[in-house]
């Protein structure tokens, strides 16, 4: 077993640093309730979240149910995980279960299809306590974001990673210099993870370990917001272009991200000729990929790169770095394709009709239908907010009906519980301990009669009264 698993804090008082999260986490849990937001747990790689949700739950005695990249996060997937899980007893006597969605911000392609909405119903729905954990806050979709409160894990310092490699080595009854510790703790820039990975790979074999027998450093790629960042922080060019070779990026996307940040640069003749820049690197780009020709990249490159930081202000980027517009578009169709497929499968369902014979012939009539009375047709259908507003086109109202309806979920879910507990104390025995399970009652099934048959909504009864 490696050692960065064999020594995973087990409780929230052996988590290395970061005691402002922790504090927050603890009192998160401790106060728990259904009305209380899940948590959002970001920061760099290694800092400790996931260790330390998982202590959280050892501290509360809480089961974990956790869902991760590894995992299929399709809708089907999480709704037969977490979603049947938030919503049931726990079988080993846990009084609750602690919901883990690990990689939040990693929701995207094929295998996560549908997963962010149903992480969506999950929040609105569980009755457990539930945690996100991304290293990019904002990469987890805004509907998400708004409903959870953040949770910020900063990277360590290195005074506060030695002391851990220090423990481990006496575990391990391994010898290591001070210097070697502070040494590793340093190369592994606030990820404690890195740190016991390097000691490991450092110490395998040895009882001593020195300075000389270090491994390399963590390899820490830069990132596009690096790469924006130091085009407009007055950065020499060989380090520009070496952050630019760094960046884990094609040059056909790095060109969409600097002209996206273009804005930041003021006067009219520079932005010209950084757009001059681009279109020229474009050319090369376009040589590529019809010749097959890839040296051609790094002309590309040096061109985007240095052109338009030879331009640039160079006072520092001050707005927000931003993605390119056609992204934020194809991110914003994509949503409303989901959406819309989502409307069609809940209310064609519920018709009995095919998809294609609801959208051509039913759909505009029964859009007037809906205006009338959006709060019956959402109940009765499950419509969110979303999917009521392509019938209402009015989004205040269909978030006025969709709270209306969560009031009353909330309400009926108050009212089970109450009656649940009625039930278990008239099932208690004279000292106060149910000695087995109630049995079983069965019910012959209720019989029809015409009036159930005429308050069911079909394609005949649907559009009476209109």
């Amino acid at each position: 077993m490696d050692w960065a698993e064999k020594y995973r804090p087990a409780h929230l008082d052996e988590v290395v640093g970061n005691s402002t999260a922790l504090r927050q986490m603890l009192e998160w849990a401790r106060t728990w309730s259904r009305d209380k937001k899940p948590l959002i747990l970001y920061g760099k790689p290694g800092t400790g979240k996931t260790s330390s949700a998982h202590a959280l739950a050892a501290d509360m005695g809480w089961e974990v149910i956790e869902l991760n990249a590894s995992d299929q996060r399709t809708r089907a997937a999480i709704e037969r995980t977490a979603v049947s899980g938030s919503t049931t007893a726990s079988l080993t006597g846990a009084q609750r279960k602690l919901i883990i969605i690990d990689e939040a911000d990693n929701l995207h392609g094929t295998a996560d299809r549908g997963g962010a909405r149903a992480i969506l119903d999950l929040i609105r729905g569980s009755r457990q306590p539930i945690l996100l954990i991304a290293n990019d806050l904002y990469a987890i979709p805004g509907e998400i974001r708004g409903r959870c409160d953040g949770v910020q894990f900063k990277a360590l310092p290195a005074r506060s990673i030695a002391p851990r490699l220090r423990y481990i080595c006496a575990a391990e009854k391994i010898s290591c210099s001070e210097h070697a510790l502070h040494q590793i703790a340093e190369s592994a820039h606030g990820d404690v993870r890195a740190a016991v990975n390097m000691l490991y790979a450092a110490a395998s074999g040895r009882e001593y370990l020195s300075e000389e027998i270090l491994p390399s450093e963590k390899d820490d790629r830069s990132s596009v917001f690096d790469l924006i960042a130091a085009i407009y922080g007055n950065t020499p060019a060989d380090s520009l272009m070496k952050i630019a070779y760094e960046v884990d990026e094609t040059p056909d996307t790095l060109i969409q991200w600097i002209e996206a940040n273009l804005a930041a640069i003021s006067e009219i003749d520079d932005l010209a000729s950084a757009y001059s820049c681009l279109s020229r690197a474009d050319e090369y780009l376009g040589y590529t990929y019809r010749q097959q020709y890839h040296t051609l990249w790094r002309y590309a490159t040096s061109l985007m790169v240095l052109g338009v930081g030879s331009v640039a202000d160079k006072r520092g980027l001050h707005a927000r770095i931003t993605p390119p517009e056609r992204w934020k578009r194809m991110s914003s169709y994509q949503k409303q394709k989901a959406v819309r497929s989502s409307m069609l499968r809940k209310v064609a369902s519920s018709l009995h009709m095919p998809q294609r014979t609801f959208l051509e012939t039913y759909m505009s009539p029964l859009t007037m239908i809906i205006d009338r009375d959006p709060l019956t047709y959402a109940r009765e259908f499950s419509l969110d907010a979303d999917e009521l507003d392509l019938f209402l086109h009015d989004r205040s109202r269909a978030a006025s009906v969709n709270r209306t309806l969560a009031a009353e979920e909330k309400d009926q879910e108050i009212k089970r519980e109450r009656e649940t507990k009625t039930r278990r104390k008239r099932g208690e025995g004279g000292d106060g301990v149910q000695t087995g399970l109630p049995a079983e009652k069965e019910e012959a099934p209720p019989q029809k009669t015409p009036a159930d048959r005429s308050s069911r909504k079909d394609q005949k009864t649907l559009f009476e009264g209109f």
